[in-house]
């Protein structure tokens, strides 16, 4: 069997945790997260690359111990999704915790029905070299297209950006 690295990442990033899973290879940079899958039963490998800021959620289900990351994505469409069983999860659990929370600059809810409204999140690259991004996070049941949900939304952004002092 030929040796494999654990994980390319990509020039000038380097590879600081990996594991082994199930259905390929994971591993993590300052930058980004990679998951890397076999394509086929030949040699030929899949390698996704995933930005810290563009990391929803990454939960970690010890009883099965199943990693799954969803990916940012737009409300209303279904948002990528990586399931991955790790053999020995090691600091990668660890770097992916303190990667997507670093990314994190601001989250802000805004209650626009009872508890339910809309999340204010400004998201940022380890690296700095992009801007800050801006999303709205609907809670279940909020409807984005009304207008008072519309409102507060652009409200909540408002403020928060004030708050932040960066658009």
């Amino acid at each position: 069997m030929k040796w494999r690295p654990a994980v390319r990442v990509e020039r000038g990033e380097k590879l600081l945790a990996h594991a082994a899973a199930a259905e390929g290879r994971i591993g993590g940079s300052r930058d980004a997260l990679y998951v890397v899958r076999p394509l086929g039963s030949g040699a030929l490998e899949e390698t996704v690359r995933i930005p810290w800021e563009d990391v929803q959620s990454a939960d970690w289900d010890q009883d099965s111990s199943t990693l799954r990351v969803v990916e940012v994505g737009s409300w209303g469409e279904q948002r990528p999704e990586h399931l991955l069983t790790l053999e020995e999860p090691g600091l990668l659990l660890q770097l992916v915790r303190e990667r997507v929370t670093a990314s994190i600059v601001l989250q802000r809810h805004v209650a626009v029905s009872g508890r339910r409204g809309v999340r204010v999140i400004a998201r940022r690259a380890p690296n700095g070299q992009h801007p800050v991004q801006w999303i709205y996070e609907y809670d279940e049941g909020v409807d984005p297209a009304d207008p008072a949900v519309q409102a507060a939304a652009t409200e909540a952004l408002e403020a928060a950006r004030a708050d932040v002092g960066v658009d």
